[in-house]
């Protein structure tokens, strides 16, 4: 079939609808609910088969609905009602929950059900959970649905009752300091990531605050400000302490929208003199072993011959100071007598490249994207040139731009099922560096890596393994990614052929070295990102500012607005008596029904 998205924008979702519908033939073209556009317009231009909104903040308008099949995807289960429904789940602490995909209707989230499907609810940051167990429900809604509308023979059934919970709003997110437990702050501060963030007072200002992780070992007079630690801020409970890592200033009248940024940053001179709390240094922060609560965005752990250097970095987004603690703690877990590393191996996202919003709030940008690319780029050289040892990068979530390059620098890409690869940097305007000229080549073929960095598409897991981007990929949940990569890891540590790999690993990085080396690719890339950098005029400046501070696009990008065919599969069998959608419509005289 031909499918149209229609969503408020090509966020996570959104993108991994896009990429398993056309993994499985559909044809696929987005159309985005801006400011001065019709959703009539695009069903007109596209005639699709059927409209799907995985993420969408307005309403479907009734010459829509009543002329096509629209489905909406909802965060919640069947007769749950209302734009925060996730945000009300996580905040109350639900352990399950469930997405479910209904038919637009006059009344929001009440129409007949197609698919409904439940997943458990760690207790995890809102935005961690959408783009895993409620992704994965989400999919599993959408591909059931859309099978079943396929059929052209089930019906959907209705909701007779339904419980239409109101907007979250800052009212209903308020942080009683005074009196607050540190679970009850935590939960709070996860209900709104990564937006809208919980509205404070701090220091003085008006603050939202953004992320949340329970600390067990600092105490303090509730609301104070305790210690910092890479970035983030630790502000006392009631009966505890909470890490902050990020801050966004409000917006004044007239203001451009600030910027999200590291929570010391964004607070500079206001900060009063702190402890620096370094991280633990062993094991993973908050092991039942330490008998305590605590954070950091970096970690390291081992298991016989392979070890663990976990990181997570809000957003996935690495500054210049992200990439020099991870390559310092990189070089110092490459001092351990290991076999296997394995980089990342966390439920969220790996890595989304260099981080724009620092940049932006930077004095001089340029110079500041100039240092970050080069700090990202010496991470990527550490991981290639690494010959002692096999290197894994294992994904649990996303990976995009110069975060996709990074893992791609590894001998082997462990993926789950439900990451989403961006291996592109063309919709920020950049060439592009990380040695991706060197590593993206080697592993899909030159054709390959010239259409997956021109066509700017989302790559799923599957898809990605196909192609060469991903090695494996692994069946599981998003919080059983962990584990699991650690047992692949010790195997692969254990098994007799893996020295020998080693030892021809050094011998082709020689070999590579002699035909052109490192250094080349790295000059190469760097003299065109250079150019975008040092001219005000291009296009990246302007891409940059309007991605961070959620401006949105004009229209449609073209890359999404267009037909996007999918894979060639056979064609399901005509059962007797049954009509194809498409042919339902066309007899109908609409397009779509």
């Amino acid at each position: 079939m031909h499918i149209l998205l229609a969503a408020s924008a090509f966020n996570s979702l959104t993108q991994r609808v896009h990429a398993e519908l056309r993994e499985r033939g559909h044809s696929v073209a987005v159309d985005l609910a801006l400011p001065g556009t019709r959703l009539a317009d695009a069903v007109a231009r596209h005639r699709p088969d059927l409209v799907l909104a995985p993420m969408l903040k307005t309403a479907i308008p009734p010459e829509v609905f009543t002329a096509h099949t629209c489905l909406v995807v909802h965060p919640g289960p069947v007769g749950d009602r209302g734009p925060s429904s996730l945000d009300w789940a996580v905040g109350d602490g639900a352990t399950r929950w469930a997405v479910t995909v209904l038919q637009a209707e006059a009344e929001m989230d009440a129409g007949d059900v197609w698919a409904s499907v439940e997943c458990p609810l760690p207790p995890v940051a809102k935005s961690d959970a959408y783009r895993g167990e409620i992704a994965d429900a989400a999919l599993a809604a959408v591909v059931l649905a859309v099978d079943r509308f396929a059929s052209g023979t089930y019906t959907p059934r209705p909701q007779y009752t339904g419980r239409t919970r109101p907007p979250m709003r800052q009212e209903h997110r308020r942080i009683d300091w005074q009196r607050d437990a540190t679970d009850t702050v935590v939960r709070t501060l996860r209900a709104a990531d990564s937006r809208p963030g919980v509205l404070d007072d701090l220091l003085g200002g008006r603050w939202y605050l953004h992320g949340g992780h329970p600390e067990d070992g600092l105490r303090g007079r509730p609301g104070e400000l305790l210690a910092t630690r890479a970035g983030a801020v630790c502000r006392a409970t009631a009966d505890g302490a909470v890490w902050i890592p990020e801050l966004r200033a409000v917006r004044l009248p007239g203001q451009p929208a600030p910027v999200k940024l590291p929570a010391t940053l964004a607070l500079g001179g206001l900060l009063p003199a702190l402890p620096e709390l370094p991280a633990p240094a062993w094991a993973d922060a908050g092991a039942p072993a330490a008998g305590r609560r605590t954070w950091s965005d970096i970690s390291y752990r081992e298991e016989g011959a392979a070890g663990f250097l976990s990181f997570s970095f809000p957003g996935g987004a690495m500054g210049t100071d992200h990439c020099r603690r991870l390559l310092a703690a990189y070089r110092e877990a490459c001092t351990r007598p290991t076999s296997v590393l394995v980089l990342g191996g966390g439920r969220d996202f790996f890595s989304n490249g260099i981080h724009l919003g620092i940049i932006e709030a930077a004095p001089d940008p340029a110079a500041e994207s100039w240092a970050n690319i080069h700090a990202m780029n010496d991470l990527v050289e550490a991981v290639l040139t690494t010959t002692d040892r096999l290197v894994v990068a294992a994904l649990g979530g996303n990976a995009a731009a110069g975060g996709a390059m990074l893992a791609l620098a590894a001998d082997e890409v462990w993926c789950r099922s439900g990451a989403v690869l961006n291996p592109h940097y063309r919709l920020m305007g950049l060439h592009g560096s990380e040695y991706w000229t060197y590593t993206l080549p080697r592993r899909t073929g030159g054709a390959a890596a010239k259409r997956l960095t021109a066509e700017a598409l989302p790559v799923g897991a599957e898809a990605a393994r196909r192609l060469g981007l991903v090695d494996r990929t692994i069946e599981c949940t998003p919080q059983a990614f962990t584990d699991e990569t650690a047992r692949l890891a010790v195997r692969l540590a254990n098994w007799p052929a893996t020295h020998s790999r080693i030892a021809g690993k050094k011998a082709r990085r020689e070999v590579d070295e002699q035909l052109r080396p490192l250094a080349a690719y790295r000059e190469a890339e760097l003299d065109r990102m250079r150019e975008a950098f040092d001219d005000p005029a291009a296009p990246y400046h302007a891409l940059r500012r309007a991605f961070v501070r959620k401006e949105p696009p004009g229209a449609t990008p073209g890359h999404l607005a267009s037909r996007v065919p999918g894979r060639r599969v056979p064609a399901a069998p005509r059962r007797e008596g049954v009509t194809a959608p498409a042919e339902q419509n066309r007899a109908a005289g609409t397009a779509g029904c």
